[in-house]
């Protein structure tokens, strides 16, 4: 994952300056945003990221280019965090709104900001790329699935293994896609079959639900419903000393607490953002 980095211009604000400590505190949690992930540790991150634009509604004037600095940083992190997590449909949405950021700010200063467009537009291409594999391997995919359905019931048992990790992979390819709910079809199948196989809540079926639960924070009504499945695999996690699956189980549920409230928020939030976007725009005319 790349973590773009656009100079900030702090010393523009007193020292003194509430605007100031924002921008200081958010550039600090993007510091430990990266140490996260550095630990491959995706979930926490993009919960940091999220709790970083939180932090960064405070500031007075969303005018301000080192405002709009920091907001296009945050914007690439999570257009990079959604992409390292497949979910393609929501990372070009992320990049959108960087898109409109980052136009502002050449028209304010080309020479400061024209490079950082390019690096956008390169991410683009990359997802563009992804989401095209992805649908290439869903067609693959699906087609072994349905051979592998006729073994299992022609009574192969070895079959059954590939069958679950078929179906998982092609719930992953349909998130990929932007498909939320054909791939929690997708997953509530292979997460049945594999229980049934192992006679028993193992580290497979734990991490498939926790999965299930990320597709299902995509969809606002069935956010509820992750929560009671994150709830009800915890005391497994924790049971099978899966120390990395318990700390994805608590970031989700953190992010998922968090998203309603976001979602409200963030709508208002880059309404008043786009509308400051064309007054700047209308001036510049």
């Amino acid at each position: 994952m790349k973590f773009i980095d656009i100079p900030v211009e702090t010393e523009v604000f007193g020292h003194n300056s509430k605007d100031r400590e924002i921008l200081e505190s958010v550039l600090s949690m993007r510091a430990a945003t990266k140490e996260l992930q550095n630990e491959n540790r995706t979930m926490d991150a993009l919960e940091r990221t999220v709790e970083s634009m939180r932090v960064l509604k405070g500031f007075s004037d969303y005018g301000h280019t080192e405002f709009r600095v920091v907001l296009a940083m945050l914007l690439f992190d999570l257009a990079e965090i959604y992409y390292e997590l497949k979910d393609y449909k929501q990372s070009r949405k992320e990049l959108e709104t960087l898109f409109c950021v980052l136009e502002n700010l050449i028209r304010t200063d080309a020479d400061r900001f024209a490079a950082y467009h390019i690096l956008a537009m390169e991410l683009s291409a990359r997802i563009l790329r992804s989401r095209k594999k992805a649908l290439d391997m869903l067609a693959k995919q699906q087609i072994a699935a349905s051979k592998l359905y006729d073994r299992v019931n022609s009574g192969v048992v070895a079959a059954t293994d590939k069958l679950v990790d078929t179906l998982r992979n092609i719930g992953e390819l349909l998130v990929c896609s932007g498909d939320y709910k054909a791939a929690l079809k997708f997953y509530s199948e292979a997460i049945r079959l594999s229980k049934k196989r192992a006679g028993k809540v193992t580290r497979k079926e734990i991490k498939m639900s926790i999965d299930m639960a990320k597709v299902m924070t995509r969809i606002s009504s069935m956010r509820p419903r992750a929560l009671r499945l994150l709830e009800a695999v915890l005391p497994h996690a924790i049971a099978l000393e899966t120390l990395d699956l318990e700390e994805d189980i608590l970031a989700l549920t953190e992010i998922i607490n968090t998203k309603e409230e976001r979602d409200t928020n963030w709508k208002l939030f880059l309404h008043k953002l786009k509308t400051t976007f064309l007054k700047d725009k209308n001036v510049k005319k």
